[in-house]
């Protein structure tokens, strides 16, 4: 079963140098955000976690590029960067959630630029997967992917700086 999420942050950078930064080397970028988090928060292994309600859930992740797409501006429609990425966990993949997302960039103004994440998970170990994500599992992904964005953006503010 898929679950749907969807969360975004802000970069007071211009789009250009967002859109630069991604496009050279996107995996690098979230690698690098989500590890600098981690060392932030005291924790050497995790990249890709989450507090819910006093417990650190964390996992390191793999996460993949699928694919990057620029859109011209059009009438009523500002230039956009789409990257399609797909993310799951390096160890026991099995026990995590596959998330399969789009990443899209675009220019707010001439010096913000909104990174806009969209995408679903497939929620693992059928039925008892299901009754986990129900009671707990989808504010953990939530959660997971609100920071992960979260943690994307202030990497791009601060390295871009």
């Amino acid at each position: 079963m898929s679950k749907a999420i969807h969360f975004y942050d802000y970069v007071n950078h211009p789009y250009e140098r967002v859109k630069e930064a991604l496009g050279a080397d996107a995996a690098s970028v979230f690698s690098s955000a989500t590890r600098v988090a981690a060392k932030r928060a005291n924790s050497i292994a995790s990249e890709l976690h989450a507090n819910v309600a006093g417990i650190d859930v964390g996992t390191e992740i793999d996460i993949e590029v699928k694919e990057i797409e620029a859109s011209p501006k059009s009438f009523g429609s500002p230039e956009r960067t789409t990257l399609q990425i797909e993310w799951k966990a390096s160890k026991m993949p099995r026990l995590f959630p596959v998330m399969k997302a789009e990443l899209s960039i675009y220019p707010l103004t001439a010096t913000e630029t909104k990174l806009d994440l969209e995408g679903e998970y497939d929620v693992p170990l059928g039925a008892l997967g299901s009754a986990i994500d129900a009671v707990a599992g989808h504010r953990i992904a939530e959660a997971s992917v609100h920071r992960f964005i979260t943690d994307v953006a202030a990497y791009l503010r601060e390295e871009l700086g």
